[in-house]
C-alpha cells in the first residue's frame, strides 16, 4: 500500500481572453496560494507570475501607504546564465526598475487614501518571447492579482503597449513592428479614464498622439472587463483596516489661528521664503498650545499644517490664483548657458525659477559603450543619460547612497527624450554619456534635465537632428471642476493632482511621463495639457535656448577624442587583433590612440591628437593591406636563408628576395649582400597562385626609393 497521496489543485481555474489579437491566459489557484493574491499570466509565450500580500496591520509611526512593487528578472526566462561572478541576477537592471515604476504609478493612487498597511506586488518573469512585452503582462497580473485578493482596491486597471506603424495604431506591437514603430508608449486605465502613459516617440505630433491613446483606450476597456469578470467569480471579500485620519481637533485649531499668516508666507516666488515663513508660524502656534495637548497631539502637528498648506493651495489653484503670481499659462523665469566647464566635451546650464539643471556631455570611443545584461533584447548601450538629485538642491542633508529609483527614471525619461535625436554610429562614431545634476530644485527638474541635455550636446559638437525642450503641466480638481496650468513648481506638485510632462521638438513629441493622484485623467485633460507643453516648448526652444546656442557646434572640443573609421574585411580582423591582443596592443602603444574593432569590420580611432589618430590608421593599413605587384617598399630583413632573404612588408606580410635579384653582380653568399635586421629598399616582381611574395632588389630604380 503506498504512502503517497496526490495533491489537488481544488481552487484552480483558467480563464482565457483574446487581446490585441492573441491568447491571454489567466491561471489562478495553483501557485503561490499563500500569497493574498496571485495570478500565473501567458500572453504568447511570455509567462509572469505575479503575487500581491499585505502585512495585517500597519507598521507603527507610518503616515503614507507603504506599496513596493518589484519587477524581478530571471534570466532562465531567455535560456541565459548570468554573466556575474556569482552567476546569478544581482541588482535589478534599469530596465526592470523602470518596469517595476510603470505598475506602481498608474495603481497607487487607486488604493483606499488612507491605507497604511505594507503592500507588496512581486511579478517574476519566467519566460519571454521577444513579441509579448513581459512589463505589460506584469501589468495585467499585477491588476488581477490585487483584484481577486483580500486586500482593499476598488478599481480594475489594465495596460497596453501602443506604437505606430505605417501611419496606423498598434496595439502591443511585436518585435518586428517595434523596429519600425514611430513610437514605444506604454498606456494604463481604467474603464473610464487613463491612469497613466510612459511613452518615447519619434516627433509624433500632439494629434497623432491623442489619436493612438484614444484608440488604445478602447482595447484597454475590453481586456478591463476581463478582469473585472475573474474578480466578480473568485474574488476575495476585501479586509477591513485601521482607517487613518488626521487629528480634527488640532487641524482645526491650527487654521483658525493660522490660515491667513500661513497665505501671506505661501504667497512668495522664493521656495526658502516660504518654507522658513511656514515654520516661524508653526513655531509660534505651538507655543500657544499647553504642554498636556501637546503631549498627546503634537505628533500630528506636521500632518495638519501639511493639510492646511494643500488646502490653501488647491483653493488658490481652482481660482486662478498661483503661490509666486504667475498666469496660470506663465512659464517661470528662464535662462540657458552653453561651455561652463572648459574641459568637459560640452556643458549646458538651464535655469526655470528656482529649478537648475547642469548637463555634463562626455564623448566616448563605441568600446565605451554599455554592456547589458538583462531579459531584454538590447544588449548595448551607447547613449546614456544619467541624473543626480542631490539633496542640496532642496535645502536638506541627506547623505549621498546612490540613485534611488526616482533618479533612474527621471534619467531614463531624458535619455528617451532625447534617443530621437541623436545622430547614427555611422554619422558620429561615438559613445555618449550626459549627466544631469540637480544644482536646485523647485519642480519639473526632470524637463529641465531635457533642456540642459539638448544644451549640453550641442556645445559637445553632437550634430543633434533637432533641439529637444520639456515641460510640464499640472492640474487641480475640485467637484466637477478641472484646471489645468503650466510649469508646475514643486508646491503645485506635491498638493496637486497631475504632472504631466512632455518633451519634444518643433515637429513633435519625443517622451511623456504622466504622474497622477486622482482617479485618471479624462480626453479633455490630456487634450489640454497636450496644447499648453506645445506652446511653452516652442516658447521655451525659439526665446531661451536657442539664443544661448543656435546649432551644434561644427567641431567637437580640443579635450575630446577625435574619432576615425575604417573598415576592413571581416578576414583581416584576427591579424590586426594578433595573438593575444599583442598587435593591437602594439599599435596603441605606438601611436597613443586608441582602437576598437567590431565583428562587422569597423575600426574606430579615438584621440585627442588627429596625428596620433593617423599614426594608428597608417600601421592599421600596412597590415591590411595586399602587395600588388609593382609596389615599392622599404622593409626589414627578418631571415636569411641560403638561396635568398625573407624581407618584412608589412607587420604581417613577408616577401622573398632570391639571390640572384639582391644585386646587378654576381653574389657569391647572401650575407655578402644583407644580414638580418637590415632595411632594404625592394619590389613586388610577383605574387604566384598559394600568394608568395617574390621581390627584387636591383629592380628599384634610385628615383623610385621615397619614404
Amino acid at each position: 500500500m503506498s504512502n503517497i497521496n496526490h495533491f489537488e489543485f481544488k481552487n484552480h481555474r483558467v480563464f482565457e481572453t483574446t487581446f490585441a489579437g492573441r491568447p491571454l491566459v489567466v491561471e489562478t489557484g495553483k501557485m503561490a496560494q499563500i500569497a493574498n493574491g496571485s495570478c500565473l499570466v501567458r500572453y504568447g509565450d511570455t509567462v509572469v507570475l505575479v503575487t500581491a500580500t499585505a502585512s495585517a496591520k500597519p507598521r507603527d509611526g507610518i503616515d503614507f501607504f507603504p506599496l513596493s512593487v518589484d519587477f524581478e528578472e530571471r534570466l532562465y526566462a531567455v535560456g541565459r546564465i548570468p554573466g556575474s561572478f556569482m552567476r546569478r541576477e544581482g541588482r535589478p537592471s534599469e530596465k526592470a526598475i523602470l518596469a517595476s515604476r510603470q505598475i506602481d504609478r498608474p495603481m497607487r493612487p487607486l488604493f483606499p487614501k488612507d491605507l497604511r498597511n505594507d503592500v507588496s506586488i512581486v511579478c517574476t518573469v519566467m519566460e519571454t518571447d521577444y513579441d509579448n512585452s513581459p512589463e505589460v503582462v506584469a501589468l495585467l497580473g499585477a491588476s488581477i492579482a490585487v483584484s481577486i485578493s483580500d486586500i482593499p482596491f476598488d478599481y480594475v486597471v489594465g495596460g497596453c503597449q501602443v506604437g505606430i506603424v505605417d501611419g496606423k495604431t498598434v496595439i502591443n506591437p511585436t518585435r518586428e513592428q517595434r523596429k519600425v514603430s514611430e513610437m514605444d508608449v506604454t498606456l494604463c486605465a481604467t474603464a473610464d479614464k487613463i491612469v497613466m502613459i510612459e511613452a518615447g516617440a519619434k516627433e509624433v505630433p500632439e494629434e497623432q498622439m491623442f489619436k493612438s491613446l484614444m484608440e488604445a483606450h478602447e482595447e484597454i476597456k475590453k481586456v478591463v472587463a476581463f478582469i473585472a469578470d475573474i474578480k466578480a467569480q473568485i474574488g476575495k471579500p476585501k479586509f477591513e483596516y485601521e482607517h487613518h485620519d488626521i487629528d480634527h481637533d488640532l487641524f482645526d485649531k491650527l487654521e483658525a489661528a493660522c490660515n491667513d499668516k500661513f497665505e501671506v508666507a505661501m504667497d512668495t516666488d522664493d521656495k526658502t521664503v516660504r518654507d522658513a515663513g511656514v515654520r516661524e508660524i508653526v513655531d509660534a502656534f505651538a507655543e500657544t498650545l499647553d504642554e498636556a495637548y501637546l503631549e498627546e497631539h503634537g505628533t500630528n502637528l506636521a500632518e495638519c499644517v501639511d493639510k492646511l498648506q494643500k488646502k490653501i493651495v488647491r483653493r488658490w489653484l481652482a481660482n486662478g490664483k498661483r503661490v509666486d503670481g504667475r498666469g496660470m499659462e506663465e512659464v517661470r523665469p528662464l535662462a540657458s548657458e552653453v561651455g561652463i566647464l572648459p574641459r568637459a566635451h560640452g556643458s549646458g546650464m538651464f535655469t526655470r525659477g528656482q529649478t537648475q539643471v547642469l548637463t555634463i556631455c562626455t564623448l566616448g570611443t563605441l568600446g565605451d559603450s554599455q554592456e547589458l545584461d538583462t531579459i531584454f533584447e538590447e544588449k548595448e548601450k551607447r547613449y546614456i543619460h544619467h541624473y543626480n538629485f542631490p539633496s542640496f538642491s532642496v535645502g536638506e542633508t541627506r547623505p549621498s547612497r546612490g540613485p534611488g529609483r526616482r533618479e533612474i527614471g527621471h534619467g531614463a525619461l531624458a535619455e528617451r527624450a532625447l534617443l530621437p535625436v541623436i545622430p547614427s554610429v555611422e554619422e558620429f562614431p561615438y559613445a555618449l554619456r550626459l549627466v544631469s545634476e540637480v544644482i536646485s530644485s523647485n519642480g519639473s527638474t526632470s524637463q529641465g534635465s531635457v533642456c540642459g541635455s539638448t544644451l549640453a550636446l550641442m556645445d559637445a559638437g553632437v550634430p543633434i537632428k533637432a533641439p529637444v525642450a520639456g515641460i510640464s503641466c499640472g492640474l487641480i480638481t475640485d467637484g466637477g471642476q478641472e484646471t489645468t496650468f503650466t510649469d508646475i513648481q514643486g508646491v503645485e506638485d506635491f498638493y496637486g493632482d497631475m504632472d504631466f510632462k512632455v518633451a519634444g521638438t518643433k515637429k513633435g513629441i519625443t517622451a511623456i511621463q504622466v504622474d497622477i493622484k486622482v482617479d485618471g485623467l479624462t480626453p479633455n485633460i490630456i487634450s489640454q495639457a497636450f496644447e499648453k507643453c506645445r506652446t511653452a516648448r516652442y516658447a521655451i526652444l525659439d526665446e531661451v535656448m536657442l539664443k544661448a546656442i543656435d546649432k551644434p557646434r561644427t567641431d567637437v572640443s580640443d579635450w575630446a577624442p577625435k574619432m576615425t573609421t575604417m573598415k576592413i574585411h571581416p578576414d583581416k580582423i584576427r591579424e590586426v587583433i594578433g595573438k593575444g591582443g599583442s598587435v593591437i596592443q602594439k599599435i596603441v602603444a605606438e601611436s597613443g590612440a586608441q582602437v576598437d574593432i567590431s565583428d562587422e569590420g569597423v575600426i574606430t580611432i579615438a584621440a585627442v591628437r588627429s596625428a596620433d589618430a593617423a599614426v594608428a590608421q597608417q600601421m592599421i593599413e600596412a597590415i591590411v593591406k595586399e602587395p600588388e605587384v609593382g609596389e615599392i617598399y622599404y622593409g626589414k630583413v627578418v631571415r636569411l636563408m641560403n638561396f635568398g632573404a625573407f624581407v618584412n612588408l608589412t607587420n604581417n606580410k613577408d616577401g622573398m628576395v632570391h639571390i640572384s635579384k639582391m644585386a646587378n653582380r654576381r653574389i657569391e653568399k647572401v650575407e655578402d649582400a644583407v644580414k638580418e635586421g637590415d632595411m632594404v629598399w625592394v619590389k613586388v616582381m610577383e605574387i604566384d597562385d598559394k600568394g608568395r611574395i617574390n621581390l627584387s632588389m636591383k629592380d628599384v630604380k634610385e628615383e623610385e626609393k621615397v619614404l
